[in-house]
């Protein structure tokens, strides 16, 4: 018998779908818990939002430093790195310490986050396709995660701390298929460099625009992905049915998780995506605020999880089509997801806290609106067909700077 040679790259592919499967669970299947949690343990819901804000903070810190780590150790090797990280993470939250742990899951996960665009960059050119397989990947386990929770720690009678450690089981999983990535060869020098390596990604507007829509849709999903059960339940849902509600909105955008980088990645700029997204972010939120039935809220649910959906595999791909080179991607993801992430991380705390002061969840769901409108318009910036450094390296070259 013959030995069946595998394709290196579809090697690849299966790693990145296996640790995109990890870069949700971790974070979405505490929505759920929450009350429980609360209870449990007799936390506040401001202090309860910081389950969720707690890795959007390790996403901002370690962001920056992730394309660093990247050049001495590898891509391959810091990957696998993250993977472990986020393993102990899960184990320690259900274990020793959940603020601790949870600290943990947001670094493990931050380099991935950053990292894998760049690998999409560099090795496959076309950046449409591939994050759009990995994005689906990513919306699959984030949409199963907060509907199984509650089943997992009432229905299974593991409770709540184990319901959030079942979670290992990916990562491991993850590890183990990701390994033969160790024995890749060394990075390829990139071969289209059309600007400076001194040029700063922080001088650039669009690099901002890119950072501004990553960070406020991050801050809606990850409102929504805390708070999301809170509301329903507000509004006559059971805590267990309304878990399943955060499932229907990720599963919502499971179709633009993949179509919308595709069609972002053939289109000559991509401002009409920002718009629609907008649009339908603003009209699914507006069906919550008006709660009038059921049947309202459920679409409302649906058309947030289309956009939300579509916002993630959009800011993933604005990071590849903004980048002139791999190298360039990996700074522009880390940037994107440092400041983006910071500002995504107000966004769960303030929601528990407004509610708290309150008691009411319209004013915080208006302050999803506006964060809507911001991100649309940041997204229409975003859109232009241009590189993140263009500009800037077009009018060094028009004016030549005059300092000695």
């Amino acid at each position: 018998m013959f030995p069946v040679k595998i394709n290196k790259n579809t090697v690849l592919i299966l790693g990145i779908i296996f640790v995109a499967f990890n870069l949700r669970p971790g974070i979405t299947a505490v929505g759920p818990l929450i009350s429980s949690i609360r209870y449990d343990i007799g936390i506040s819901n401001g202090l309860a939002g910081l389950l969720t804000t707690l890795p959007l903070l390790a996403f901002a810190l370690l962001s920056p430093f992730a394309p660093r780590i990247a050049q001495r150790f590898g891509n391959e090797m810091s990957i696998l790195g993250g993977l472990v990280v986020l393993g102990a993470g899960i184990i320690i939250r259900s274990t020793i310490s959940l603020f601790l742990g949870t600290a943990l899951v947001g670094m493990g996960i931050a380099v991935c986050n950053v990292l894998l665009p760049g690998i999409v960059k560099e090795r496959f050119g076309k950046v449409g396709l591939l994050t759009g397989v990995y994005t689906f990947s990513m919306g699959l386990w984030a949409g199963l995660a907060p509907g199984l929770s509650v089943p997992l720690a009432e229905k299974w009678e593991i409770g709540w701390s184990w319901s959030l450690g079942v979670w290992i089981i990916l990562v491991v999983m993850a590890v183990l298929i990701w390994l033969p990535q160790l024995k890749s060869t060394k990075e390829n020098t990139d071969r289209q460099r059309i600007v400076s390596s001194n040029s700063s990604l922080w001088q650039s507007g669009i690099a901002w625009q890119v950072t501004l829509f990553m960070g406020l849709q991050s801050l809606v999903y990850f409102s929504f992905i805390t708070w999301l059960p809170e509301i329903l339940n507000d509004r006559g849902f059971n805590i267990e049915t309304a878990g399943w509600m955060v499932t229907l909105l990720q599963f919502s955008g499971l179709p633009a998780n993949f179509i919308i980088p595709v069609l972002a990645d053939r289109l000559p700029n991509q401002k009409a995506i920002a718009v629609g997204i907008g649009v339908f972010c603003t009209a699914g939120i507006t069906g919550l605020l008006l709660n009038i039935n059921s049947f309202i809220i459920i679409v409302g649910i649906i058309l947030i999880g289309i956009a939300l959906g579509a916002a993630i595999s959009h800011s993933l791909t604005l990071i590849g089509l903004r980048a002139a080179n791999a190298k360039q991607a990996a700074e522009l993801s880390g940037m994107a997801q440092s400041a983006g992430y910071l500002l995504a991380a107000l966004g769960p705390f303030l929601i528990g806290y407004i509610y708290d002061f309150f008691h009411n969840w319209t004013l915080p769901l208006i302050l999803l609106v506006l964060a809507t409108i911001v991100f649309t318009l940041a997204g229409v910036g975003a859109g232009r067909n241009q590189y993140v450094l263009e500009k800037v390296f077009i009018d060094r070259k028009k004016s030549p700077s005059t300092i000695v």
